[in-house]
C-alpha cells in the first residue's frame, strides 16, 4: 500500500469557529474554508480537517476529548513559551509544562474539548 497524504479529522461543532482557533494556534490560515470543513497544512505535512460534526457521514459517534493532537516542537523552552502564549490568548490549558517520560509537555483544548498535546520529545 502506498500512502501519499495523512490527513487527521476532529469532528466540531464549527469549522469557522474552529477554523479561526486553530489559525491564531498555528499562526497559519486555513487552505480551504467551506461552512462545513476547514483544512489545514502543518509544516510537517500532515493535513488538519476540521469537519463538521452534524454533516459528516457515516454520523460521527464521539466528540472530543476521546483522542489527542500530538505536535512535536524542538526544546523545552518553546513547551514553555507556547504554554505562555496560548494561556494568555485564553486557550483552556489541561495541564501546565510538565516532565513525563516521553519528554516535556503540556496539553490544551480546542473550542470542542479536542486534546492539544504540545511536547518535546525526550533525547534518545
Amino acid at each position: 500500500m502506498t500512502v501519499t497524504s495523512t490527513y487527521l479529522l476532529l469532528y466540531v461543532d464549527s469549522p469557522a469557529t474552529s477554523a479561526n482557533f486553530y489559525s491564531r494556534l498555528l499562526d497559519k490560515p486555513p487552505v480551504e474554508l467551506s461552512p462545513t470543513f476547514a483544512l489545514f497544512i502543518l509544516d510537517s505535512g500532515l493535513k488538519l480537517g476540521l469537519w463538521s460534526r452534524q454533516d459528516a457521514e457515516p454520523a460521527a459517534q464521539v466528540s472530543g476529548g476521546g483522542g489527542e493532537l500530538a505536535l512535536a516542537v524542538a526544546d523545552n523552552q518553546t513547551v514553555d513559551q507556547l504554554h505562555s502564549q496560548w494561556a494568555n490568548a485564553g486557550v483552556s490549558i489541561a495541564q501546565a509544562p510538565t516532565a513525563m517520560d516521553f519528554g516535556y509537555t503540556f496539553v490544551a483544548l480546542d473550542p470542542d474539548g479536542h486534546r492539544l498535546r504540545m511536547f518535546c520529545p525526550t533525547p534518545d
